[in-house]
């Protein structure tokens, strides 16, 4: 039978890539969400109050999709 060692250190420098690369990621992923609710606040602020009703929402619940 045949073993493998597998565990090894990282390369100098590995680490601070791995962080600085989540970071971007998550920075880059909030900034979609802030995206994605700007545009369905700005879709729903377009409809009448009537509209807003027949989905279920009222003219305060679109405020609320900014937070």
């Amino acid at each position: 039978m045949t073993a493998y060692q597998t565990s090894y250190a990282a390369p100098m420098g590995a680490s601070t890539i791995y962080r600085t690369v989540a970071f971007v990621s998550e920075a880059l992923l909030q900034l979609r969400k802030w995206n994605d609710r700007r545009v369905t606040r700005n879709a729903l602020s377009k409809l009448s109050d009537r509209e807003l009703n027949d989905i279920g929402l009222c003219r305060g619940d679109v405020e609320w999709f900014g937070h």
